[in-house]
């Protein structure tokens, strides 16, 4: 099993020979200590306009040295080295010296026993002399990530790590920039087919400038995360958003409720509550019913199984259950009745005169029936398309006629 260790380096002059020397020293450690038996280094100087790939071709014998004429980002230096190589794992580290190369030992033991696709090493422990500005950056995103998946990762944006060559064709495509690393874990994180797994590791104080811009890349990587939030799991950010929205609505309401409780009266004041909470509320409903049909899409699309066979929670058994009729039924119901005083004096005297709050509660009622409705019918012909897919993924193909059996 051999193990590329990929270094991308811009304008790293600095540390470049001694994250190049400590490599080529870790080999010995990384065979005797895992099941890797052959390390390659790979060096890729992505656009250096100083000493970089001077200082790096004297090792050319024991490494490949790769130069890009002009910068192409982090990620694609990384995904270059790994173009070029036939090893089973892929391994990268920064050229600034804060990591160990002879961690990769602890890296692919971890990653072979835990059956993972990724394993990384996570700089927020202790130990780290990671600056405080990003360690809070850091901590911020994995929070997100959590909250966004159900599995929990800790340093989103590590760059030390391997990964399983025959897990990349699930993880791409990822970034070309610095963003590289936050994407992989988004998407390892949230693909049910893919596992992802940490450990703590020293980190060290960089030799030389960091090439990373807390605001720019900080943006890039708040991105990539909830990018792969939608891709994978859009019913995640939009279930919160629904959820924010019906709480907002419920929390206009509660003065008007006390104030008809106490009094039994609704006056003009309450207008505004009324109307913002119905539009509050309305889209909560849509939000969230979105949200599901948005994920059976996901998992229809990206082929991690049928709809059915990852169901959103409750939602999944309330749309497919047969007491689903009665709900956005009785909505319609409710709303009518609420309205029906004004209906018949409409009809008995050609004018009506009943409070505004009762037609706002009827556009209310009436809108989230109708968005359930339209959920249920899409809902239905999402599953219609996941036969037919199931039925041009098989084998069999009955307009032949039978086959002949094969010798």
């Amino acid at each position: 099993m051999k193990l590329l260790i990929a270094i991308p380096a811009l304008n790293e002059e600095s540390g470049i020979e001694s994250i190049i020397q400590r490599a080529l020293a870790a080999r010995e450690t990384i065979v005797a200590e895992s099941p890797v038996t052959a390390v390659e280094i790979t060096v890729v100087s992505d656009g250096s306009t100083d000493g970089t790939v001077k200082l790096a071709d004297p090792y050319t014998d024991r490494i490949k040295l790769i130069v890009f004429k002009h910068n192409r980002g982090y990620g694609a230096a990384i995904k270059e080295a790994w173009r070029q190589s036939d090893a089973e794992l892929l391994g990268f580290l920064d050229a600034d010296g804060t990591c160990d190369p002879a961690f990769f030992a602890k890296l692919c033991n971890l990653l072979v026993d835990a059956h993972a696709d990724v394993a990384l090493g996570c700089r927020l422990n202790p130990e780290s002399k990671m600056p405080a500005v990003r360690r809070v950056g850091n901590f911020l995103y994995a929070r997100m990530l959590s909250m966004l998946s159900a599995t929990q990762v800790t340093d989103t944006a590590s760059g030390m790590r391997v990964v399983r060559r025959s897990s990349l064709k699930r993880l791409m495509p990822l970034p070309d920039g610095l963003h590289f690393t936050p994407a992989m874990s988004a998407r390892a994180v949230m693909s049910h087919d893919l596992k992802i797994v940490e450990t703590d590791m020293p980190y060290h104080e960089r030799e030389g400038e960091s090439k990373l811009s807390v605001g720019k890349d900080g943006l890039r990587f708040l991105r990539v995360i909830l990018g792969a939030g939608f891709l994978y799991r859009p019913s995640r950010p939009l279930g919160i958003l629904g959820l924010a929205c019906t709480v907002a609505a419920a929390a206009l309401m509660i003065m008007p409720a006390v104030y008809y409780l106490n009094h039994r009266s609704v006056t003009e004041w309450m207008i505004y509550r009324f109307i913002v909470s119905e539009l509050l509320a309305v889209c909560g409903c849509l939000l969230v019913c979105g949200g599901y049909l948005a994920r059976k899409m996901a998992v229809l699309t990206l082929g991690e199984g049928r709809p059915g066979a990852a169901p959103y929670g409750r939602l999944s058994a309330f749309f497919s259950s047969r007491f689903f009729k009665f709900v956005p039924l009785a909505l319609f119901l409710a709303g009518g009745l609420l309205v029906l005083p004004s209906f018949v004096e409409l009809i008995r005297t050609g004018a009506t005169y009943e409070h505004w709050s009762r037609f706002i509660a009827m556009s209310c009622l009436y809108s989230m029936a109708m968005v359930l409705v339209v959920t249920r019918v899409i809902d239905m012909i999402l599953d219609l398309l996941a036969d037919r897919l199931d039925y041009l993924q098989t084998d069999q193909d009955f307009s032949d006629g039978p086959r002949r059996p094969s010798r």
